[in-house]
């Protein structure tokens, strides 16, 4: 392991302790709420709890880049690519999932009122 490797291994190891936590409880409160959801959303709420658990696994993954032997200019890279694509995928992405699913569950509340 590298210099400080030691150390970046250990705060990783306790950093993913909240963090799975905090996934957890994500994936559980959007599972749980699609059942409440009209049936055009579903799938979409399914996707989000997905989208969310594989867009937050980048960030723990790319913090370890270091320990697997990427060191200098490609370590470097290698780290801002990966957290660049987890930013895209975490929050644009999931922002267009949630305004499509806020489209269809005011589509289903008008027709519902209709």
């Amino acid at each position: 392991m590298a210099e400080g490797g030691a150390t970046r291994f250990l705060f990783w190891v306790l950093s993913m302790i909240p963090f799975i936590y905090i996934v957890y409880q994500l994936v559980v409160g959007l599972k749980g709420s699609i059942s409440k959801q009209p049936e055009n959303v579903r799938g979409l709420i399914n996707g989000a709890a997905t989208l969310v658990v594989v867009s937050w696994l980048f960030y723990p993954i790319v913090f370890l880049f270091p320990l697997i032997g990427l060191t200098g200019g490609a370590a470097i890279t290698a780290v801002e690519v990966g957290y660049t694509v987890a930013d895209i995928v975490a929050k644009a992405v999931f922002g267009i999932l949630i305004l499509m699913i806020a489209m269809r569950k005011s589509e289903a509340e008008g027709k519902a009122s209709a």
